[in-house]
């Protein structure tokens, strides 16, 4: 889950060459954005904002829930990275605790410009930022993404940037984050979000739990006849719980408050001062919206 606590108070993380990973936090601090030469920011979380008037921005309304749909603006969120990163630019992700929302985004972009699948993808961002941990809806739309969609948007990233100048690199260097993630998980500094109930987690993502036991139950009162019977008949009856499967059924859903996207170093223009054309544009099927 995406949220704010001491696992995820570290700086952003860079995952390939100008494409770093980090918090709320991190967007919000000029000192460390200037550090890592940032030009671009994609926010994505609940009040996704533009926050700095000379930084190129993508941002996106999305909730960090298991049926937030964010395959819709995988395309979207490729477009505006890898543009930005054949222009020499740096291009920040950011959610609010840079966890699972921009870390899905990074991921799926990997996977648009390597050959790599869904599990290498992440776990190549894992080796740069050691908190990332996609919560399992997302997990999920990676995966389908994988297998329904990602041989088109590979051949439409093509066609619209037929550029090469990246695809050597990112995927040299795609090679040594995973090696560096074998090393990690040897030495037990990295997990892969699987830890054990009441183990310690090496970077902190995941539960660990309590190792108190669970209450043991009273004795029914139906058998015992004359407890019943003394206590004037009265008898508990058995709670019930209404329960919801979260494997059958699964839909992602569309965000709630749909995307903005806002480029260039303009402050963004109010409706009464603008000259410029705003046109908003509707995603008949993802259920987006976009203001450009």
């Amino acid at each position: 889950m995406d949220y704010f606590d001491s696992r995820a108070n570290v700086s952003s993380d860079n995952v390939l060459p100008g494409l770093y990973v980090g918090n709320y936090r991190d967007s919000k601090d000029p000192v460390q954005l200037d550090k890592y030469k940032i030009t671009h920011i994609l926010s994505i979380h609940d009040a996704a904002r533009r926050l700095h008037s000379d930084k190129h921005y993508l941002c996106i309304m999305a909730s960090d829930s298991p049926d937030q749909n964010l395959t819709q603006y995988f395309s979207l969120c490729n477009d505006f990275i890898h543009a930005a990163r054949l222009r020499e630019g740096n291009v920040l992700i950011h959610c609010l605790a840079g966890m699972s929302r921009s870390v899905t985004v990074a991921v799926a972009y990997i996977m648009s410009v390597t050959p790599l699948t869904w599990r290498e993808a992440l776990k190549v961002v894992r080796a740069g930022r050691a908190v990332a941990n996609p919560n399992l809806g997302f997990q999920r739309q990676l995966q389908d993404f994988e297998t329904y969609k990602l041989v088109e948007e590979r051949r439409r990233l093509k066609e619209r940037y037929p550029s090469l100048a990246l695809a050597d690199s990112d995927l040299a260097e795609c090679r040594v984050m995973l090696d560096s993630y074998q090393l990690m998980l040897r030495q037990k500094t990295i997990c892969e979000g699987k830890c054990a109930m009441g183990r310690q987690c090496p970077t902190g993502v995941c539960r660990t739990g309590s190792k108190r036991q669970p209450r043991a139950r009273r004795p029914s009162a139906a058998g015992g006849g004359e407890q019943g019977a003394g206590a004037g008949g009265l008898k508990r009856s058995p709670s019930t719980l209404s329960t919801t499967s979260t494997t059958s059924g699964y839909r992602p859903r569309s965000s709630p408050a749909g995307l903005y996207s806002y480029t260039g170093p303009t402050s963004r223009p109010t409706r009464s001062t603008s000259g410029l054309s705003v046109t908003r544009v509707r995603d008949a099927v993802g259920g987006g919206s976009a203001m450009t």
